[in-house]
């Protein structure tokens, strides 16, 4: 990716939540990276590696403790509560909980127009329009803006949380896990609408899930979270096909393969996650790796390229 096609810069981004007694939560820890326009970027890890908490610093929902994003060559920490108002009109998020991020008071169609509305855009019949069209664009009938949230499916809500993200034509949108609330037999739906939107509206996503068969069918580039860090990045067939670090070959061995022909052999990590609180030394994976060596307990592995033609990044001491 050259210099000048970054959409969006990622860049050492830390986030330590403060607990009572003194200690810290280490939710980030140096995440960088660079999205291209018109890119999918898959961020996958267990519960808690801090995919949900790098979503919302991207955003400035949440402050980070250090760091840098910037989005189009414009510094969003830098910016004004006014300047970065108008800014979030590029970047829109969609949530994991179509029932929780939706105002059950609220009719359909306000909850469409409402964003038109804070960025001031649009007459009222202009407004009203865009609301039709942002119905039709994710499958729904027209009649649901005078319908409440309650009166539609897990499926359909989201629907109105991807049109709503849409409403103000943004370039990057964060979905963070926006199908693991739903039943499987309508994610598929809900992922092809994602991928036909991207192609129709030339977005760019962001898209947070702990289920490498979604990461794998919606990713150009996949980026592995663990403990707060990036520990492997590369294009999703390079990822997926040869895996470098040991963490993301685990979290691989157990997607389900229905070709017996084709099984690899089960890596059970020993032990849970380590405690944010208290991080390990070294490479935070060493207590839980089944390859794990003497340097592994004291120094960081630095990240390293050793991708054949594209980038593929590691980091691991093995290599």
């Amino acid at each position: 990716m050259s210099a000048g096609a970054a959409l969006l810069e990622v860049e050492k981004l830390v986030k330590h939540f403060p607990v009572p007694g003194g200690g810290r939560v280490h939710a980030l820890n140096g995440v960088s990276f660079r999205q291209a326009r018109r890119e999918t970027i898959g961020i996958v890890g267990e519960s808690g590696c801090g995919k949900s908490t790098l979503a919302r610093a991207v955003l400035r929902l949440i402050e980070p403790t250090s760091g840098r994003v910037r989005f189009e060559g414009v510094e969003l920490g830098a910016l004004s509560a006014r300047q970065l108002r108008s800014r979030r009109r590029d970047l829109q998020i969609v949530f994991q909980d179509p029932y929780a991020s939706l105002d059950p008071r609220m009719r359909i169609g306000a909850l469409l127009e409402e964003p038109l509305l804070i960025h001031g855009l649009g007459a009222r019949a202009v407004r009203r329009r865009r609301v039709a069209e942002l119905l039709d664009l994710v499958g729904l009938p027209r009649d649901a803006a005078s319908r409440y949230p309650h009166e539609f499916s897990g499926g359909q809500r989201q629907r109105v949380g991807i049109a709503r993200a849409l409403a103000v034509s943004p370039k990057l949108v964060i979905a963070d896990e926006p199908v693991s609330a739903l039943d499987v037999s309508i994610r598929s739906q809900i992922l092809n609408l994602l991928v036909d939107l991207r192609e129709r509206l030339a977005l760019s996503y962001l898209f947070i899930s702990h289920d490498l068969a979604v990461i794998r069918y919606i990713s150009d580039r996949v980026a592995v979270m663990y403990l707060g860090q990036i520990v492997e990045l590369g294009e999703a067939r390079a990822i997926y096909e040869r895996p470098l670090h040991p963490y993301t070959q685990a979290l691989l061995s157990a997607i389900p393969q229905p070709d017996p022909e084709r099984r690899r052999g089960r890596i059970v990590l020993r032990g849970d996650v380590p405690n944010p609180e208290q991080p390990p030394t070294g490479c935070p994976f060493h207590p839980r790796c089944p390859r794990a060596m003497a340097v592994c307990r004291t120094e960081a592995p630095e990240e390293r390229d050793l991708g054949d033609g594209a980038p593929h990044l590691v980091r691991c001491h093995l290599y």
